[in-house]
């Protein structure tokens, strides 16, 4: 069944064309969805999350970033009968220059493993949905609340708030967020009122790729880069599926 589910993400394929040695391309696609409703993908991804944390194979150093998919043109519907319970009204589809499309949020660990996935429509920004995906890590332990906090934060310029930097700070994350050129200008007119500029580890933000490196992981996976499924509901459940198989290599 895993294999099955791999297969049609990884080629792209309709499914339809699941070769015949994996059963029906129906009872696999009703699996997939029903285990995406009821959160079995969510469980078994972060029971491995946990797993790696026990081990002390996750250093919570965390980069933050997204990437635009485009969803293929028979997948745009609206809102339809029997959607399953938290699948947005639009499904995370919106229009962007590249058409209709879809927008991955994720943070990523210092090894290029993801530790969460947001789907927001194409055009939606960076900013906004920041506090989503912070909100969306959470590892459990053994003992104790599950753990939600990084230690560092690295994110790029789109990332640069007031906002954001405050919520790490009360949070007590430090962040390693460059400052855009527009806002430098502005604090260099304002003169010495504008306060003290927010810290910038230059050699920290060098890591900042591992989730850009993360994302080329998952785009290999053809079902993935581009968007075939109706719902954002398995979609997600497709990342999700190629998250488990990148920390199962660990």
């Amino acid at each position: 069944m895993i294999d099955a589910i791999a297969w049609k993400f990884q080629t792209g394929s309709q499914w339809v064309h699941l070769p015949a040695e994996y059963g029906s391309w129906k009872g696999v696609y009703t699996r997939l969805r029903n285990w995406a409703i009821d959160g079995t993908w969510e469980r078994v991804f972060t029971a491995l999350l946990a797993q790696a944390d026990a081990d002390d194979d996750l250093d919570w150093v965390v980069a933050v970033d997204s990437t635009i998919v485009r969803v293929h043109q028979k997948r745009r519907r609206g809102p339809q009968k029997g959607a399953p319970a938290g699948e947005p009204a639009d499904h995370a589809i919106g229009r962007s220059r590249g058409g209709l499309t879809t927008k991955i949020h994720l943070a990523a660990d210092s090894l290029c493993r993801p530790l969460c996935f947001v789907l927001t429509p194409g055009q939606a920004g960076d900013a906004p949905a920041f506090e989503h995906v912070m909100a969306a890590i959470r590892v459990p332990r053994r003992v104790g609340r599950p753990r939600t906090r990084p230690f560092v934060v690295l994110a790029d310029e789109a990332h640069s708030s007031r906002a954001i930097r405050g919520h790490l700070r009360r949070r007590g994350v430090r962040a390693v967020i460059p400052q855009p050129a527009d806002q430098i200008a502005n604090r260099e007119r304002k003169g010495r009122g504008s306060g003290r500029p927010p810290r910038f580890d230059r050699d920290a933000y060098k890591q900042r790729n591992t989730v850009e490196r993360c994302i080329n992981r998952l785009k290999q996976w053809r079902g993935l880069a581009t968007r075939y499924e109706k719902t954002a509901t398995v979609y997600r459940a497709g990342l999700l599926i190629a998250g488990i198989f990148l920390w199962s290599a660990r």
